[in-house]
């Protein structure tokens, strides 16, 4: 029995494929420009391929390119011979080509940039918001426990107050009893 494969696995495993299908589809294309003749650039390659420019210059690729761009270097004067040659006309066109991918691939940075920027703003506003919730449901519990807290020692202050006046009367009473009996006790003054 073959263990399950992950998503992640599967979706590893989907883009090793789709890389390996466009690094077969540049060298084929690298291939069919050099039987044709065709001036060779990181350019040509990428759309002859249909890819992007950044595949053609990874590592692996970028070699293949390199040589056969070195390879039509050392054949100038067989090119011309042959009216192979690139004309300015050609050469112009190919660096508009140039200047409009790399626009567009600014924009893609761009656009992706943002919607990174965006995303993670979202991702530290659910943590923060969960944090003052959670900050928020502590400090009322604390409130609640003050109160409780005060009630009780009100209650408290209460049955205090009550019994010092309690005390006071019953010191009040006493104090008088005392006099009492002190006077009964000294008796009538001499001579009367």
């Amino acid at each position: 029995m073959t263990a399950a494969r992950t998503p992640a696995q599967v979706l590893a495993e989907s883009r090793r494929a789709d890389s390996q299908r466009k690094r077969t589809s540049v060298l084929a294309a690298l291939q069919d420009l050099t039987a044709a003749g065709e001036r060779i650039t990181f350019a040509t390659v990428a759309r002859a391929a249909g890819v992007s420019t950044w595949l053609v210059y990874a590592e692996g690729v970028r070699e293949h390119v390199q040589a056969a761009i070195n390879q039509q270097s050392h054949e100038p004067a067989k090119a011309r011979s042959q009216g192979r040659q690139a004309s300015p006309a050609s050469l112009t066109t190919d660096l508009a080509l140039a200047r409009e991918e790399i626009t567009a691939l600014r924009d893609e940075r761009d656009r992706l940039c943002e919607a990174v920027r965006q995303q993670l703003g979202q991702q530290l506003g659910q943590v923060s918001n969960r944090q003052l919730t959670d900050r928020v449901t502590e400090l009322t519990e604390q409130v609640r426990q003050l109160e409780r807290s005060e009630a009780q020692a009100r209650t408290e202050a209460e049955q205090l107050g009550s019994r010092v006046t309690e005390l006071q009367a019953d010191l009040t009473a006493a104090r008088t009893s005392l006099r009492k009996m002190i006077r009964q006790q000294a008796g009538p003054p001499d001579g009367q």
